[in-house]
């Protein structure tokens, strides 16, 4: 076969693998939203074999062939071309993919099926010892894969690897070294600044059947489409999409806080919207209709989440909607009030509930937690005492108990050691887009407080939601604002803005 006929061989096969992932992402949404806890160990067992069957196809010898055949033809001499990232990136996950036995995928796939089960009901206890044969079997298959893999330095390089192509732990932890410096010389100017915002105003009743009204209002407005995607609740708010047409968004509601549901609605419509915006139809199964990087898609969600969703702007066109829907608890608040209450800046204990500043701090903390398990410096008995140590060290309060500590979070129990970082970045990322946005849309501000969200949106998938995996997430950075990875214009954003909620 010539070349070309391997690349559509290719694109043929990538497409089957496609619709087997699709079918796969479903059962995990069923899992999380739907299914019955005592299902839990046939769900796993069908995991698995679609887990393991997607492995054996796309390790199959003759996609090493059809790659090799396609690598040395002409159709990739354009090394910015859709067939040649496309090629790039099979390459990559190929290489990588081989690396593991079948064995190994499937045994790990079923392992954190069950495992999450057994976390949903540990935090719901606050029991970490019902957890903890779990999180070590999972830690040493982790171990197992990375081995397989092979790395340079720690094992953690190739796990973030799989989540942030081409990014090192040495790099990341330089740019969270100098971050921290900056959040922590932050958050003394917060704390003694004259200006002390009334948090209690986002916790007070919000009935819960407007707080859904409202979100589907703020997601719709932003362009998400409920007639490819529906919004559901799950322990663990999350996005995930299954093809062209389907793409879905989860939240959870408190009735007596209104920031949980609503910047977790707008964060996962973020989310939701990059992959609306990928141009899957035609590239459905390959890499460039997917995400370039965890990094890139979390700098969506965290722009819309916080950049836009905490801005002035925004509450501008969404306050009075907000006051007519929550007049008891927001009849009487002023918009200054309550602009500084959703940016009010606290240490606490869970991260998807934390201010923009202390939420960077959160992910630090993982961080350098499972680097230490990762290189055995941590004993997996030993996680809560090490994470409410380190927690105190670098918020100021005491974890009270393991669910609001080390049981917080679903990742471990789905074995996703090495995504956390891809939350900072996300957030440095944001910044920086959010920056050449507002410097090639002028107006952005003034279309934003007319409840003109849909410029930004268009923005967006022309400059990143559309190239999938056509730029690795430094180079894309690049060539949207001129320059790499940076913490500087977050810094910015965040000096400046908080400078003025809390007067100093």
């Amino acid at each position: 076969m010539s070349a070309k006929e391997d690349y559509q061989e290719l694109e043929k096969r990538a497409r089957e693998l496609g619709l087997i992932g699709a079918s796969y992402a479903l059962l995990e949404w069923d899992h999380q939203v739907n299914m019955p806890p005592k299902s839990a160990e046939t769900r796993a067992e069908m995991t698995s074999y679609l887990a393991g069957m997607m492995h054996e196809k796309f390790v199959d010898p003759k996609v090493g062939e059809l790659i090799s055949s396609v690598e040395s033809s002409d159709l990739v001499k354009d090394p910015e071309s859709i067939i040649a990232a496309n090629i790039r990136e099979l390459r990559h996950q190929y290489d990588k993919e081989t690396k593991l036995p079948k064995e190994l995928v499937e045994e790990f796939e079923k392992t954190t099926a069950l495992a999450h089960g057994i976390w949903a009901e540990a935090r719901k206890n606050n029991d970490f010892k019902t957890f903890e044969p779990a999180l070590k079997k999972i830690v040493d298959l982790t171990k197992q894969k990375a081995e397989a893999y092979g790395y340079e330095g720690e094992p953690y390089n190739a796990l973030l690897d799989n989540y942030e192509p081409g990014a090192t732990t040495a790099e990341v932890a330089d740019v969270f070294e100098k971050l921290r410096v900056e959040l922590v010389e932050l958050l003394a100017k917060i704390k003694d600044a004259p200006n002390q915002p009334d948090g209690s105003i986002i916790e007070r009743p919000y009935d819960v059947k407007n707080q859904q009204i409202f979100g589907e209002l703020v997601a719709k407005t932003m362009g998400y489409d409920f007639d490819e995607g529906r919004l559901d609740i799950a322990t663990h708010p999350f996005t995930t999409a299954f093809g062209p047409g389907d793409t879905r968004i989860t939240t959870r509601y408190n009735p007596n806080r209104l920031n949980d549901a609503l910047f977790g609605t707008i964060h996962e419509a973020g989310h939701a919207l990059y992959e609306m915006g990928l141009k899957k139809k035609e590239n459905f199964g390959m890499p460039v209709g997917d995400s370039a990087s965890l990094g890139i898609h979390e700098s969506q969600s965290r722009m819309w989440e916080n950049m836009v969703g905490r801005s002035k702007p925004f509450w501008n066109y969404f306050f009075p909607i907000a006051q007519s829907m929550f007049r008891e608890s927001l009849g009487h608040v002023s918009f200054d009030e309550f602009y500084a209450a959703v940016n009010y800046v606290a240490p606490s204990y869970i991260r998807v509930e934390a201010d923009e500043v202390t939420y960077n701090l959160h992910i630090l903390l993982r961080f350098e937690m499972e680097r230490a398990i990762l290189n055995g410096d941590i004993k997996i008995a030993d996680v809560p005492g090490e994470w409410n140590s380190r927690f105190e060290k670098y918020f100021g309060i005491k974890v009270d108990n393991d669910a609001n500590g080390c049981l917080q979070d679903v990742h471990w129990s789905a074995g996703l050691m090495g995504y956390f970082p891809t939350y900072t970045l996300g957030n440095i990322y944001a910044a920086q887009f959010y920056a050449q946005a507002n410097k090639d849309i002028p107006d952005l501000e003034q279309r934003v407080e007319r409840g003109d969200l849909l410029t930004l949106r268009e923005w967006l998938r022309e400059n990143i939601h559309q190239h999938g995996q056509r730029y690795r997430a430094n180079d894309l950075c690049k060539r949207i604002t001129g320059e790499g990875l940076s913490h500087k214009p977050m810094m910015d954003y965040m000096n400046k803005k908080f400078a003025e909620v809390y007067g100093y």
